[in-house]
């Protein structure tokens, strides 16, 4: 038995096969977990602990489906995980050309807050339904440093993570009477993963006035983080096990910022 102490425990993670959701999977499966990845994209786990359930969790279908997949087999949830989650670079107002495509409108509006926010209740309101019936579960929210602090050329993105560390405080006083805990964490600069595509890269360096080159430097620049580097996927795994842990049954209500120190001043 391990300090976590979660071995056997049932857990949903959506957007698993790739980045922060990856190391979130393969960190639960070393501890033993049984894990259900919620994705599009399927990814392959040499785990008999390990399922995969083809998700898009904009649809309120696919979640109802998912939730159903995962009692019928293994009859109970431990914790949730939502951290699929998508980042469209756009300004506000593009004041250096009429009609830009790096302006924000209402498609990518929608796509963002689609997938970030709305896909987050559907699958969080099915999942306290079931911790409701067991008298216990965790939801554990995957928010950004740049939903407390904002992010220039990424204010829609940022907007998402800020409204979901409402939903994350809210449902704590929520659901805290019935033994659920909902937590959430908010990673900063990270070690870079393949999410960071060069039409990301691209639209990002547009909405900020630089190059590609000069972002690309940016992410090593770790003047103001304290620790002096980028944080590691797995360390963001390692504090969301801990969360969904029973070693956290004290801790509700929060969203815990893992960006190793950095501030803006």
């Amino acid at each position: 038995m391990s300090w976590l102490n979660i071995d056997n425990k049932v857990y949903i993670v959506t957007g698993g096969s790739s980045g922060i959701g990856k190391a979130i999977v393969e960190a639960l499966l070393e501890q033993n977990c049984i894990v259900v990845n919620a994705d599009i994209s399927e990814v392959e786990q040499n785990n008999k602990n390990y399922r995969f359930f083809k998700t898009d969790i904009s649809f309120d279908e696919d979640i109802r489906n998912l939730v159903e997949f995962t009692i019928q087999n293994f009859k109970k949830i431990d914790g949730v995980v939502n951290n699929a989650g998508i980042n469209i670079p756009r300004l506000l107002v593009d004041y250096k050309k009429e009609e830009s495509e790096f302006e924000l409108s209402s498609d990518i509006y929608d796509k963002i807050m689609n997938i970030n926010l709305k896909g987050v209740y559907m699958l969080s309101q099915k999942c306290a339904k079931v911790f409701i019936k067991q008298g216990y579960g965790v939801v554990l929210n995957m928010s950004s440093e740049s939903g407390l602090e904002g992010s220039e050329g990424q204010g829609c993105y940022a907007a998402s993570k800020a409204a979901l560390n409402s939903f994350t405080r809210s449902w704590a006083k929520e659901l805290g009477k019935k033994n659920i805990r909902v937590v959430g964490v908010a990673p900063g600069i990270l070690e870079e993963t393949g999410l960071r595509t060069l039409a990301y890269e691209e639209a990002l360096a547009y909405t900020r006035n630089k190059t590609v080159d000069d972002l690309r430097k940016g992410y090593s620049n770790t003047s103001t983080i304290p620790l002096s580097r980028s944080g590691k996927l797995s360390e963001v795994a390692d504090l969301v096990m801990y969360l969904l842990s029973q070693r956290a049954s004290y801790i509700t209500g929060v969203t815990i910022n893992i960006a190793g120190g950095k501030t803006r001043g």
